[in-house]
């Protein structure tokens, strides 16, 4: 088994885990260290806990109670599995409800597998969705498709926006430091997951979102200035690694970087131009 670590928090961690293993290996008896649930994203394997048998296949969710001892087979395919894999802290588990641990298992679902698929795309840093905000977002769908009696209002008290907008005031201000979604929720006073939920339902955007858009906004605002090159440019607006600000931009600008400072120079000179024009006439 091999676990790449996508990330770690105190709330929840995320996992990308591939396995090998085939009918000839000899399966043992495992306990889950932690609540978790895993997308099983290609390959299948048999989930036998609680003296029930699962057969998860691409698609299909796995659902783990800290404690609870399984045991993994891998008697129909050759070729292994490939799962990513959200670690829940037991305060986090408590708040998504006890129905989604007495829940070993879900079959592919269409509402599921995108979500899952996000969390890859965050992990791959192909999305503006944190890789937690993913993480979340999938265990909350899959604890609301194991509780469908539980029902959440989309109302939204003043508390609650004023809270939300006073975050994303915070996160504005603090958009060039490193801000997780489980440092936002702190520094709001709410739990990772609703505040997740409530950023969303008040603003329309999860936290990262909004962080991201807000980087790539003063990235453009001193692209456009053209006073400072790309780099520098990618490190005070608060993206460490210059290939991710180059990717997130031009997915937010239709070009890179480079390529929208230099158009913005020439409309500057062009404008310039005409000024110089108008005066001497």
């Amino acid at each position: 088994m091999h676990a790449t670590t996508l990330f770690e928090g105190d709330a929840l961690s995320v996992y990308y885990y591939r396995c090998t293993s085939g009918p000839a290996d000899k399966p043992f008896t495992e306990v889950h260290p932690r609540h978790s649930i895993s997308y099983v994203r290609s390959g299948s394997f048999g989930y036998h806990t609680q003296g029930k048998l699962h057969e998860l296949v691409a698609g299909a969710v796995l659902v783990g109670r800290q404690g609870q001892e399984y045991t993994a087979t891998h008697e129909h395919h050759g070729c292994g599995d490939q799962c990513l894999s959200v670690k829940i802290a037991p305060a986090l588990a408590e708040t998504l409800g006890d129905a989604v641990w007495r829940t070993p298992s879900l079959p592919p679902l269409s509402a599921l597998m995108v979500l899952g698929e996000l969390a890859h795309a965050a992990a791959e840093r192909r999305s503006d969705v944190g890789v937690d905000e993913a993480a979340m977002l999938f265990a909350s769908r899959v604890a609301g498709i194991a509780s469908p009696r539980a029902k959440t209002s989309a109302r939204t008290t003043a508390r609650e926006r004023r809270r939300v907008v006073e975050a994303a005031l915070w996160i504005e201000a603090n958009a060039a430091e490193p801000i997780d979604l489980e440092g936002a929720a702190r520094q709001a006073g709410l739990s990772p997951f609703h505040f997740l939920r409530s950023f969303g339902r008040v603003l329309g955007v999860t936290p990262h979102q909004y962080l991201v858009r807000t980087r790539v906004r003063r990235a453009a605002r001193l692209l456009a200035g053209g006073e400072l090159p790309v780099t520098e440019v990618a490190l005070e607006v608060g993206f460490a690694d210059l290939s991710n600000f180059v990717r997130t931009f031009k997915r937010a600008a239709g070009v890179p970087p480079a390529r929208f400072s230099k158009n913005a120079f020439r409309k500057r000179r062009s404008l310039k131009a005409c000024s110089i024009t108008s005066e001497s006439e």
